[in-house]
């Protein structure tokens, strides 16, 4: 297992490879632009080589470049489309040059087209996109279905991951708050909740976790990350879903409303309650 937060690149590459060092961090996040505007600075391929050495050296696992939220794949509307377009094959672009990263994508909204339609509008822009040469796997993000979201459930994510070409580089990122804002039950029943997803997209796709309690009750739709220990899912929980043993090659990454020394405490709190091996049981 794999654990760390968001970190923001302002300072480079390197500086996000060592803050999270300090933090007692082995994976993070970062916003590949602006998060809310999508301006992106010139890539410092010397920077980037140096956090590649760095992350080998220190053993760190994959990292997640998170695609800005102002991307919305879903968009009949040519402008936003294009700049979706534009910002998309720029970042996996980019990422070519960074061995190991995955790429993190809100599936999009269909701001009143309905869901169908929406699905259709993301499988395609990313059709235009992909090429067999794509270093970088995508992952489609489980949303919380505010809105007009689009992946508010597994089977939404399986139908869009159905209608991309060439869906081997397709992978989902799993949000704990989503999720539970969703519906489903991963405070009492985590085990059904992987297994439903297992059924529905398949378990081999899942190559990522954004561990976040809930400010709200289960289904509400809404989408509030709050504190680890501090919501509706609960530490426990949450522990046991960063300790599942079916996910302990995966990077878990921490989006909860903290500064940093709010992230190194709950790293060092989840870290702590790793389960204890039975007595006779092997590494």
């Amino acid at each position: 297992m794999y654990l760390g937060c968001h970190l923001s690149s302002a300072n480079g590459y390197l500086a996000m490879g060592q803050k999270a060092l300090e933090l007692g961090a082995d994976t993070f996040q970062y916003f590949t632009r602006n998060p809310r505007g999508g301006s992106v600075k010139p890539l410092d391929l010397k920077d980037l080589s140096d956090l590649v050495d760095f992350l080998t050296k220190h053993r760190f696992g994959p990292i997640v470049a998170h695609a800005p939220y102002t991307i919305n794949p879903s968009s009949v509307v040519e402008k936003t489309r294009n700049f979706a377009k534009l910002a998309l094959t720029e970042d996996l672009e980019r990422l070519q040059r960074f061995p190991g990263a995955l790429y993190n994508l809100h599936p999009g909204s269909h701001v009143g087209l309905g869901a169908s339609e929406a699905i259709d509008n993301t499988a395609n822009l990313l059709n235009e996109i992909l090429t067999p040469e794509t270093k970088t796997p995508v992952l489609l993000e489980t949303m919380a279905g505010k809105g007009s979201e689009i992946g508010r459930d597994f089977g939404e994510l399986a139908l869009l991951i159905s209608k991309i070409k060439l869906n081997d580089q397709i992978g989902v990122c799993l949000d704990s708050c989503h999720v539970h804002d969703g519906g489903y039950d991963i405070k009492d029943r985590l085990d059904q909740v992987l297994e439903t997803f297992d059924r529905e997209i398949g378990l081999n796709r899942l190559k990522a976790v954004h561990i976040n309690d809930s400010l709200n009750p289960q289904a509400s739709h809404k989408d509030r990350h709050a504190k680890i220990g501090q919501g509706h899912i609960g530490l426990e929980a949450i522990a046991k879903l960063v300790w599942h043993p079916k996910l302990q090659n995966l990077p878990f990454i921490l989006e909860t409303p903290n500064e940093l020394d709010g992230y190194k405490l709950e790293i060092e709190t989840l870290r702590s309650l790793e389960p204890k091996k039975k007595k006779g049981s092997k590494k």
